[in-house]
């Protein structure tokens, strides 16, 4: 299978949005419509900096999503790069669609000027870690939250 990667469109939201509840539910969370309304606005608006790519499968049926923003950070003049959400079908997992997306990020980030990409994961995604691993450099962080 050929993965394709292209920007998000304001006509993919049909396909986008099973996509989305699939992510939000494999992290088993629930968001209002609201959040996913105002989160699809913000991906569609270029004066955002937050962007998403989408993966199409030969047939052009998307297969995966990845969402990313850039921000500044007091520890390098350049702005950093993270990567928040990717999620692939999972009649699609071990195409690729995954890495290229990923990739696709790096590219982006590396366009920007962005010095590092870097994302979170749960220690559960057993799956996912093994991509990252292949892709990334685990770091010695603990994330904490209020």
């Amino acid at each position: 299978m050929t993965v394709t990667i292209r920007p998000l469109t304001a006509a993919d939201r049909a396909a986008w949005d099973p996509l989305w509840q699939g992510y939000l539910a494999f992290y088993k969370t629930e968001l209002a419509r609201e959040v996913t309304d105002v989160t699809w606005s913000r991906l569609l608006d270029a004066a955002e900096d937050m962007h998403c790519l989408v993966a199409e499968n030969d047939s052009g049926v998307m297969i995966g999503i990845v969402h990313y923003l850039y921000h500044r950070v007091t520890w390098a003049v350049a702005d950093r790069c993270y990567l928040e959400d990717l999620f692939v079908a999972e009649s699609a997992r071990g195409t690729g669609a995954g890495r290229a997306l990923i990739e696709a990020v790096y590219a982006a980030a590396d366009a920007h000027g962005a010095d590092q990409v870097y994302w979170l994961t749960q220690d559960f995604n057993e799956d996912g870690r093994r991509l990252y691993d292949r892709v990334g450099r685990l770091t010695p962080f603990i994330k904490y939250q209020r």
